[in-house]
């Protein structure tokens, strides 16, 4: 299954890793169509982050990592710190204010690579951006 990323006029496709992080990705599915803000990480490097406070998703950990590859998303289901999406875009080591995090590798972006710098640059200097997830339209 596949979910559709836009923001700042980029178009992204993401394949949920379902096999892998199964729950992750049902709660994820459910908060579909989902519209919210990305901003800039404060302390996890090349990387965006989409703050959910403490929203509680019921959730621990599964194929959860602190050192994403570009374009592979994360859900932090809480605990020591906030709620998030994390969005990497380059190099990224996960961490809050409390320290080093791991979050659930949840969805593989196959579609739009090349966009994740200026996403990055776009996020650093121009400030939060609309994004928007949803399901993927089935030809």
């Amino acid at each position: 299954m596949s979910i559709e990323i836009t923001v700042s006029g980029m178009r992204f496709l993401a394949r949920l890793e379902t096999e892998r992080a199964p729950k992750t990705c049902a709660r994820f599915l459910t908060m579909l169509p989902l519209k919210t803000k990305i901003i800039q990480a404060r302390w996890s490097g090349e990387s965006a982050w989409i703050p959910f406070g403490e929203l509680d998703l019921d959730l621990g950990y599964e194929n959860h990592t602190s050192y994403p590859a570009p374009g592979h998303l994360l859900l932090y289901p809480g605990g020591i710190s906030e709620t998030e999406i994390l969005f990497p875009y380059g190099s990224t080591v996960f961490a809050s204010k409390m320290g080093q995090l791991a979050g659930n590798h949840f969805a593989t972006i196959y579609e739009g690579n090349e966009l994740l710098p200026e996403l990055g640059r776009i996020v650093m200097w121009e400030g939060a951006q609309e994004i928007t997830f949803k399901e993927q339209a089935r030809p």
